[in-house]
This record gives C-alpha cells, structure tokens and sequence, in this order.
C-alpha cells in the first residue's frame, strides 16, 4: 500500500469514528438534558449536534479529496478539505452566537431554575468527556501522519469539547451542593466563548489556504537549506509555495551549469526534487531550469 493510500485510509478511519462518537453523544446528551434540564448540558448538546453535522460533512469532504487527479482537476481535489474546514468554523461559531445569547439571557432575568437530577447529568457528561478524549487521541495520532486540515480540525473542536464538558459538571455539582443556579448559565457562557475562539482559528487557517497563502516559514527554510546544499546547483530564485488541504506546492527556479547536457541536468533537478520530497513528502514539487547567469527577457519577467 502506497503512502497516499495509507494517509486516506487513516483519514477515512478519523472520519468514521468522528460520526460514530458524535452520534453517541447526541443520544446521550439529549437524554442527560431531558433528566436534568441544565442550560450547560444544552450547551454541550447543542456543540455534539453540530459536531455530528460537521463530521458527516468532514468525512464526505476527506473521501472527495481522496480521489486521485483527473482531466478536470489537474492539481487533485484537496481543496475540499480547506472548504470543509472553513464551513465547519462557521457552523461552530453560529451555534457559539446562541448558546452565548440564551446564557446571558438567563444571567439578565436572574431567575434560573435548579437543574433536576444532578448525579445522572453528570454521568453522562463523564462518559462524554471519556469518548470523546479517546476519539481526540485517535485524531492526533492520524492529523500527525497526515496533516489533513479536516482531521485537524475536528480533533482541535473535540479537544475544546473537553472544557465545557467538565464545566458542566462543576455546574451540576455546584447546583446540586451550593444551590447556584446562575453557575450553569456562566458555565454555558463560557463554553461559547471557547468554541468562538476555536471557530475563528480554524477558519483563518482553512481561509488562509484557499487564498493560496505561502507554507509555513519552517518549511520555506528547511527547502531553502535543502536546495542550497544540493549538489549541481549553483543558486535559485523565485521559490513559491502554497498549500491545498493537506498537500504544498513547491514551485522554484534552479541555476545550473549551462555547458552539461540535457541528462545531467535532468538527474540533478531529479534528484534535488527526491531530496525535497524525502524531508516533506506531502508536497508537489515542480523545479525549472535555468543556466547560470542567464539574463531575463524584457518579454518573459517570470523566468
């Protein structure tokens, strides 16, 4: 099995357990909230039903990027994954907005009601957060062999998940012991903020490759390095990347000795272009030619 079809298989498999642990979660956390009524379990079932939403479209996203090249598509399809991202930050952000309201809401009027059946919210509440910190571990360990932007960025929401969740228990809990009600509605509140905050990373990051924005400055310069110490080149020039989903592109101009043959440069330009892809191998690279010295065409600024 190929490198490629390992990381989409893996990516698949995020992808599966993500529906499969949101979809859980939903049944769970609706019944926690019909036991107990706590505005902070509404939080985190408003945040697992929008989970479920943006898992189904995260896993339809990652197949579509899986598919290879073709006629229509000269680059590959991994742009889906940068759409599916941003798509997902603004579902998040959206239902931030409301869980915020309905808190503040509640904190205004001042006259929360007690949640009802502390002990059974928090049950489901704790085997919410073991499911889902069991599912972040799995994200991690795919998002770091693959570098897939939608496997990041679901285990990034699943991982700021944890946090409301463990809030609402201590909002049950201090409902329950000390009789504070509006410790729900702060709890609550506060979850919003955090998915806010995680809705506007994501999609800065998903928004940043759909603009074609440059690979991280680390790897410019781990290319830089790679290039200058290959043997056969002379210099470069007009090094550009970008990224599309999980893949960098790499577009660089070479110097090379212009009195050797077309074969000798052709295997340094080869093997420059193994070296690169040996050090970052999510990357399409294209390399140009160029003698040494060659001066630009007024007609031909680009070369």
């Amino acid at each position: 099995m190929s490198d490629t079809e390992n990381h989409n298989r893996l990516n698949l498999s995020a992808g599966l357990l993500s529906c499969a642990v949101a979809l859980a979660l939903v049944v769970a956390k609706l019944w926690a909230y019909a036991q107990t009524g706590s505005l902070a379990i509404a939080a985190t079932l408003a945040d697992s039903a929008m989970d479920l939403m943006m898992s189904l479209g995260a896993l339809a996203a990652i197949a579509y990027a899986a598919k290879p090249a073709d006629d229509d598509h000269n680059f590959g399809h991994t742009s889906a994954e940068d759409l599916a991202a941003l798509a997902q930050s603004v579902i998040i952000l959206a239902s931030s907005g409301v869980i915020a309201t309905a808190a503040i809401w509640r904190l205004v009027r001042g006259d929360a009601a007690l949640p009802e059946n502390e002990g059974a919210g928090i049950a489901i509440i704790a085997f919410s957060i073991v499911l889902t910190l069991g599912l972040v571990i799995w994200q991690r360990r795919v998002a770091a062999r693959t570098d897939n932007p939608v496997v990041k960025a679901d285990s990034l929401h699943y991982l700021g998940d944890l946090i409301p969740n463990v809030g609402a228990i201590l909002a049950l809990w201090a409902s329950a012991s000390l009789g504070l009600a509006q410790v729900d509605s702060v709890v609550a509140l506060g979850a919003a903020l955090i998915l806010a905050f995680g809705a506007v990373r994501i999609g800065k990051g998903a928004f940043d490759a759909l603009m074609d924005r440059q690979a991280p400055a680390e790897v410019i310069a781990g290319i830089d390095a790679i290039v200058r110490a290959h043997d056969g080149v002379r210099g470069f020039h007009d090094l550009k990347t970008r990224r599309s989903g999980s893949r960098t592109f790499i577009n660089l101009h070479v110097e090379l000795d212009g009195d050797q043959t077309l074969d000798q440069a052709h295997a340094i330009g080869a093997s420059l272009r193994r070296a690169i892809l040996r050090t970052y191998p999510r990357t399409d690279v294209m390399i140009h030619k160029d003698p040494v010295g060659v001066q630009k065409h007024p007609d031909d600024p680009s070369l």
